[in-house]
């Protein structure tokens, strides 16, 4: 998926949620400048990430966040590569260890611009999130990387106790607990 293929897959994407329906057009604009998938572009660039469950779906694997300190899904910076896909399979793989993974749908699964705060001399700048729903074994042993404090299987019924009210984690929640693509 290029960014030419990024930005037709954007433009045919729909949803219900009204959040994420109101930043659609940003993410399509961004795909037309030259810095979108590098860190350096301090205004705001992409990210991808994976919404990885298990195959009963009763369970997604969420990562403590070093930095952040908040529970999120796997995921990290494009950094130059314009196939978020393979970039969000390669975090998935980096942050968790697991080799059991297994993408369900080609398509992207949720988008997500959400603030990150300023860190050093890195200034706030937004994350232009793109997810794909991802499969994989529970059974596999996990590897915490050093981007983790922890990293773990959370139950569906659980995780808004863990997250809190966040909208993102708890739309893509809801969007696997009503996804056709999963049965």
């Amino acid at each position: 998926m290029n960014r030419k293929k990024l930005r037709e897959n954007l433009e045919r994407y729909r949803t219900p949620f009204e959040e994420e329906g109101s930043f659609v057009q940003d993410f399509i604009e961004l795909t037309h400048d030259d810095l979108a998938f590098v860190r350096e572009r301090l205004q705001g660039h992409f990210t991808a990430s994976a919404w990885i469950v298990n195959k009963r779906r009763t369970h997604t694997l969420m990562t403590l966040h070093r930095k952040l300190n908040n529970w999120l899904q796997l995921g990290g910076h494009a950094d130059g590569h314009e196939n978020l896909l393979e970039v969000a399979l390669a975090e998935a793989q980096e942050e968790s260890g697991l080799t059991s993974l297994r993408l369900v749908d080609s398509g992207i699964f949720d988008i997500d611009r959400h603030t990150i705060p300023q860190r050093g001399d890195v200034p706030e700048h937004f994350h232009y999130d793109v997810r794909f729903l991802i499969e994989a074994e529970m059974n596999e042993p996990l590897i915490i990387s050093e981007e983790s404090k922890d990293l773990a299987w959370i139950p569906f019924d659980t995780v808004e106790d863990l997250v809190g009210p966040n909208p993102s984690i708890l739309r893509m929640l809801e969007k696997t607990s009503k996804s056709e693509i999963l049965l």
